[in-house]
């Protein structure tokens, strides 16, 4: 679908939106970081995790985080994932970059697992995907995820997180476990904001270049000074949240943010000879004044607006109409290698100085959920549907096609990825006397439909297209070349033979009964049986406990098993670009599993990866100001999917004649996995007479990844000379294992007193492995503390103002150059690794202003 339709959908299901209505969830929520400490003791009502009406967290027999909205302000961060990964010690969200469009929707992870092992919900439905398949070397290498950012942090009233396998209950992807965004639903009243920040930083073990001149052999020397300070990224967001009632008994609330934020640039300046040496082997005067800062390493430019309606109104005294509207866009920059002077993939006549290739997308995503939900006789029901969402445009720009020789353009239209999914949903619960329990059962069940379209559409013919000019654009033989890189620089677009949609549908049906078999103990139990167009059934089950061994203490277990589907991106996303190994271009074919080639590759097309999860803990809390849960969990992956490595050679180059590809990859389900841990939460309220509430918060997660098998390769590749190792390498199994830190700490403390309150959080993200294939240039990131704080004043009852630095004392991944035994040229330039779990943009100051009315 062109860009023009997708607009039409997102118009026209708006127009649906404005007739539907949401019911108004449960309020009173105590997060791990609360401000309001006189509502402490209130009971905790969740809607993630059990269908048991009124079911709390205290009481839940699994593990489950609550953050809300106070917690969410404090933080002084604009990105979703950004603030979950601050206030979260199973999440994971570096920031990588130069990774093409994995910097523009960037991935993140819980407990360590793939970001597609995690259900997002909102207001307890499912939400979509992104259209984008994330194919880079960063983390989450394969997957395609939501988009949490497209949600704005200011329509958020909490945030529930339940960490265990919900597979059961909720289906596909629900294997880590499942985040619940739970939208504002105030019917009066609301609140306006503006916040302004930007890194102030000085660039660890980075020292700035102060000179470059030509040392006595003729060589090029350079002159460097202390370390490099910067202040970048400067950020406005503008927000605003509104309740309106709708009648007697209804409500709408808005909320809509813009944000503008600039580019933070981390690149070091490049030492290599950028222009090509006279005829006597001299450098080019232009050495000593060309810009040497000629990459963009970190965060690029972003403008992007979102605008969210929640609503709801009771048609009578049983049944409510509910309903959300979501539209977000996203305009974004992301750099990627610059092209030298002498390179032969430039024109000098077009960049007689080189050039930096851009890619630019355009995100556009949207969602719109409608239903009923009400009770009759001794039924509680609920019938929705659900349709969303989301396009990605790629635009290169700054860029030329070396192949079309001096008279080639310069921006090109490189295609289009799209994902829509429409889901109904109909789910029933009752209460049953059964005469054998304690209590009565709680019986539910429910069906699910879901229909998935995903499209990649073409760009246009010189994104992609081999002309008939040689390196450098040179003239060269029509026929025989040599010729030069083909399509766009940096990223050709997509090919007419990658184009195409592919749709799939499937239908689920479940039951779930929970009842307290004894007056200590409750147990659960859900089985859910679902089918697909593409690859078949697939059923599973889960088992829960709580057993309430005193007023105080409690022992909570899990057992379960689990699917992830095969994603339509990873089944049908084609591509053919060009990628230059060892300094040569290679045409490298991303086929789909199920296509011709990648069967004749061996490919026996993709199933469903499967998950047994096990989960035990205990709770305890002796009084209303203290709170302590620990969990144990483990989670076995079996039938992981994974992309496989470039495969190259004679015999593969036979079986890829007439695809334009002379290397190829696809995926498979390959690998088996392990993880295990453990979570250990709590929280302790100290109210004083003279000095104001504190509340502490401490939050520990321990994580170990390990592959337990690898699949043999195919007969077919086994032939052509490859195996196991080959057909997926050590960095993608260690990318596994160790790419997400092993262990994580949050301490947090909020202080509230009359008009004044503050949050100083302390997070300890442990050791992160950014691995190489070449041992010498494999990287090991430290542990890092690092500190946030956030100081708000009341300066009316409706006029606040706050003050606040996050990573307030400028901590950095320690230096590339410094922990790697084999320094490159890149080392040098991209100094920090993109594997940091805190990112590498150093410290960011912010104030904000609020009017809340």
């Amino acid at each position: 679908m062109q860009q023009a339709n997708f607009n039409a959908s997102v118009f026209k299901l708006s127009l649906i939106a404005g007739a539907i209505a949401a019911i108004p969830f449960s309020t009173s929520v105590m997060a791990q970081e609360q401000t309001n400490i006189d509502e402490q003791d209130v009971e905790q009502i969740q809607i993630v995790g059990s269908r048991r009406v009124g079911r709390t967290v205290n009481d839940s027999p699994v593990p489950i985080d609550i953050i809300d909205a106070s917690s969410i302000e404090a933080t002084g961060l604009t990105e979703t994932n950004m603030i979950l990964n601050s206030l979260l010690p199973s999440f994971n969200f570096p920031q990588p970059s130069v990774t093409d469009g994995t910097d523009h929707v960037r991935p993140a992870q819980l407990r360590g697992l793939a970001p597609d092992h995690t259900l997002v919900l909102v207001n307890g439905k499912r939400r979509h995907t992104s259209a984008l398949l994330n194919l880079n070397g960063s983390v989450g290498r394969g997957s395609s995820a939501v988009d949490l950012n497209a949600i704005p942090a200011n329509a958020i009233k909490r945030i529930e997180v339940l960490r265990d396998g919900a597979a059961a209950q909720y289906g596909s992807d629900a294997i880590a476990g499942v985040i619940n965004i739970v939208l504002k639903d105030a019917s009066e009243g609301g609140e306006v904001s503006a916040t302004y920040g930007a890194n102030v930083t000085t660039m660890d073990g980075v020292p700035n270049l102060e000179g470059v001149s030509a040392d006595a052999d003729g060589n090029l020397a350079f002159d460097t000074g202390s370390d490099h300070e910067l202040t970048d990224g400067q950020t406005l967001t503008l927000r605003g949240n509104m309740g309106f009632e709708w009648g007697d008994d209804g409500f709408v609330n808005v909320s809509a943010e813009y944000r503008d934020r600039g580019e933070s640039n981390r690149s070091d300046f490049d030492t290599r000879e950028n222009y090509a040496r006279d005829a006597d082997g001299n450098l080019d005067e232009r050495e000593f004044t060309v810009n040497r800062y000629n990459h963009v390493y970190g965060n690029g430019e972003v403008e992007d607006y979102a605008l969210f309606v929640n609503a709801g109104k009771a048609i009578n005294d049983s049944i409510e109409f509910y309903g959300t509207a979501g539209f977000s866009s996203r305009d974004s920059i992301g750099g990627g290698f610059y092209r030298r002077a002498s390179d032969s993939r430039n024109i000098t006549s077009i960049y007689p100085d080189g050039f930096l290739p851009s890619i630019q997308t355009d995100i556009q995503d949207m969602s719109v959920l409608g239903g009923i939900k009400g009770y009759g006789d001794v039924w509680n029901y609920d019938l929705s549907l659900t349709h969303g969402g989301n396009a990605l445009e790629y635009s290169v720009v700054n860029s030329l096609n070396t192949s079309l020789g001096p008279t080639s353009q310069t921006s090109f239209n490189a295609g289009e990825l799209e994902y829509n999914t429409t889901i109904i949903n109909a789910d029933a619960s009752r209460l049953v006397d059964t005469g054998y329990f304690y209590s009565e059962m709680n019986f539910a069940m429910g069906a699910e439909y879901r229909h998935e379209s995903y499209e990649i559409t073409a760009g246009e013919e010189n994104s992609y297209i081999q002309g008939t000019f040689g390196p450098g654009g040179v003239v060269t033989d029509p026929v025989d070349g040599p010729f030069g890189a083909a399509g766009s620089q940096v990223f050709p677009g997509f090919t007419p033979e990658s184009a195409g949609e592919n749709t799939r549908h499937n239908y689920s049906f479940y039951v779930d009964v929970e009842a307290d078999v004894l007056e200590n103990w409750n147990v659960a139990v859900a089985g859910r049986f679902e089918d697909y167009s593409d690859f078949g059934s697939t059923f599973n089950w889960k088992l829960s406990n709580r057993v309430t061994v005193t007023d105080t203490f409690a022992l909570r277990a899990s057992v379960s098993t689990g699917f992830r589907a095969p994603s339509l991106q990873q089944q049908h996303f084609t591509s053919i670009a060009t990628v230059f190994v060892d300094g040569e271009p290679t045409e490298t074919g991303t086929f789909a599993a199920s296509s011709d080639v990648a069967q004749a590759l061996g490919s026996p097309g993709l199933d469903a990866e499967e998950s047994d999860n096990y989960s035990a803990g205990f709770t305890y809390s002796p009084t209303a100001n203290f709170n302590l849960t620990v969990d144990f969990y483990r989670i076995d992956i079996d039938d992981r999917i994974v992309l496989s490595n470039n495969l190259s050679g004679d015999a593969i180059e036979a079986l890829l004649e007439g695809t334009g590809a002379n290397q190829a990859r696809f995926f498979l389900n390959a690998i088996d996995s392990r993880t295990e841990g453990v979570d250990i939460v709590s929280t302790y309220t100290l109210n004083t007479a003279d000095f104001g509430a504190f509340n502490f918060n401490a939050g520990i997660n321990f994580n170990d990844n390990e592959v337990t098998d690898i699949i043999d390769a195919p007969d077919v590749l086994q032939n052509a000379g490859f195996d196991q190792s080959n057909l997926f390498d050590d960095v993608e199994l260690r990318r596994f294992e160790t790419s997400s830190p092993d262990s994580k700490v949050n301490l947090g403390v909020t202080w509230s007193y009359d008009r004044y309150n503050a949050t100083l959080r302390n997070t300890r993200y442990g050791e992160v492995e950014d691995p190489s294939s070449i041992e010498a240039r494999n990287e090991i990131i430290p542990s890092e503390w690092i500190t946030d704080l956030d100081v708000r004043v009341a300066l009316t009852d409706n006029l606040a103002v706050s003050v606040g630095a996050n990573n307030i004392f400028d901590v950095y991944p320690e230096a590339t150059r410094d922990l790697v035994d084999d320094v490159t040229t890149f080392s040098m330039i991209f100094p920090y690794s993109g594997f940091s779990p805190y990112g590498f943009t150093g410290r960011y100051v912010y104030g904000k202003v609020t009017y809340s009315f």
